[in-house]
């Protein structure tokens, strides 16, 4: 992994920075072994997405100008089937018991967790990122233990898995048959067929009426009030679910894409069933996580995009999936 690599990750702080940037000395292992996974079962409910063209891009003016939300441009896609909700730990759980899966952040030995969710004591962190000192690398943190050593996932079953990588969500893909969604395909159904909506439910703010979305209330990073009943994750099915039937596209956890990124994927563009770049150092993630806050990261948007390197966990994104 190259420095340059190393240091990328969201800009705003509520995505974490690169695996390899969590370590306060030394460089990152090797990369693990590709492991082979045979056929499962995939539980998680289906939300149907009907073919259409629909305007991608950020039409609200609240974009953020280096990850390229612009320029506004019609996308037509097929139609296809995508999880109604983030992939759980109960989901996931049952992959690693059907294969022996070991995630990168086990292998590894250490994922990036948020400074108010560490379990662990002291000696278990191996780093903290000096652009984003809430930040901690935590050994032993992963999807079992998502604030490290002393937690588990008692409770959470219901709960969107974490400290998944995206070479992680990859191969749960290949076992159940499905696929990571473009970032096309992940906006129009984000969407839920509203045009140039800034949320799933239209534009009205996550706190209007009642909270809509699992982000940070309070003083980031210092202190989370928890007004909306969390200090980290939610349940997958949370608050309400769009148009198309999808819950918590936004907010809750950030959501790993197919596509590289690129901060100019949308000039020159596809317009048929976009792809994303042939190549590139990092990959997208989308929808924010609880650690958005408007005082600071306003990504938690259908627009709004962000990216990490492929190797990479945290305690605040996983994935969903799709198939057509």
């Amino acid at each position: 992994m190259t420095a340059k690599e190393a240091s990328v990750g969201c800009g705003c702080g509520c995505g974490a920075p690169s695996r390899a940037s969590l370590l306060s000395i030394g460089a990152a292992p090797d990369v693990p072994a590709e492991q082979v996974v045979s056929a499962g079962v995939h539980r998680t409910p289906q939300a149907s997405v009907p073919a259409g063209v629909f305007l991608m891009g950020d039409s609200s003016g609240d974009r953020n100008p280096a990850d390229g939300e612009v320029p506004l441009h019609d996308v037509t896609l097929a139609a296809f089937s995508i999880d109604a909700t983030a992939v759980s730990n109960d989901d996931f759980a049952a992959f690693v018991e059907d294969t022996g899966y070991r995630t990168e952040a086990e292998v590894f030995g250490y994922s990036a967790v948020f400074h108010l969710a560490v379990t662990a004591p002291e000696e278990d962190i191996v780093g903290v990122p000096p652009q984003t000192p809430w930040w901690r690398g935590v050994r032993n943190a992963s999807w079992r233990a998502p604030g490290g050593r002393g937690s588990t996932l008692d409770g959470l079953g219901d709960h969107p898995v974490v400290h998944v990588s995206w070479n992680d969500a990859q191969d749960y893909c290949s076992w159940a048959g499905r696929r990571l969604p473009t970032e096309a395909e992940w906006e129009y159904a984000s969407r839920g067929g509203l045009v140039g909506a800034r949320y799933p439910w239209g534009d009205d703010e996550v706190d209007a009426g009642g909270w809509r979305a699992n982000i940070f209330q309070g003083t980031f990073p210092s202190w989370n009030s928890g007004e909306d009943g969390f200090l980290t994750t939610a349940p997958v099915r949370s608050y309400k679910p769009n148009g198309f039937g999808l819950w918590q596209t936004v907010g809750n956890v950030w959501e790993w894409c197919a596509d590289w990124f690129s901060p100019t994927a949308y000039s020159p563009h596809a317009v048929n069933d976009p792809r994303g770049p042939d190549r590139g150092a990092t990959r997208v993630l989308r929808g924010g996580s609880y650690l958005c806050h408007i005082s600071y990261c306003n990504r938690y948007r259908n627009a709004a995009r962000s990216q990490n390197t492929p190797d990479s966990s945290m305690g605040n994104a996983g994935f969903r999936t799709v198939a057509r």
